[in-house]
């Protein structure tokens, strides 16, 4: 497993497709679909900025992130996604999501 810390990542589809990674303390800002089509993916203390964050993810676990107000349809077609303490400002997220479990989550 490839480990990303504290980055500050923007542009389109910043890590687009990664695969088995632990990404803490990491800034997602401009730039849309920064994660699509990854996978196995621990996010820790992690901020999305932009649009579209996880689309089309699979087996993704978040805890302590957030996806702020332009992070709008933040989940869409993800597939074995954890949230756990975690604030979502923006809107329609999780459309079209399977196995999606919640655990202290403000939105």
């Amino acid at each position: 497993m490839t480990t990303t810390e504290q980055q500050y990542l923007s542009g389109e589809r910043a890590l687009f497709r990664a695969s088995d990674m632990k990404i803490t303390d990491t800034i997602f800002d401009d730039g849309e679909s920064p994660l699509k089509h990854s996978s196995n993916i621990i996010l820790e203390n992690s901020m999305f900025k932009w649009k579209y964050p996880l689309w089309y993810s699979k087996n993704i676990s978040m805890n302590n992130c957030s996806i702020f107000t332009m992070g709008r349809a933040g989940i869409w077609y993800t597939d074995d996604i954890t949230v756990k303490n975690t604030m979502i400002e923006a809107p329609k997220n999780f459309r079209r999501c399977h196995g999606v479990k919640l655990g202290n989550v403000a939105f």
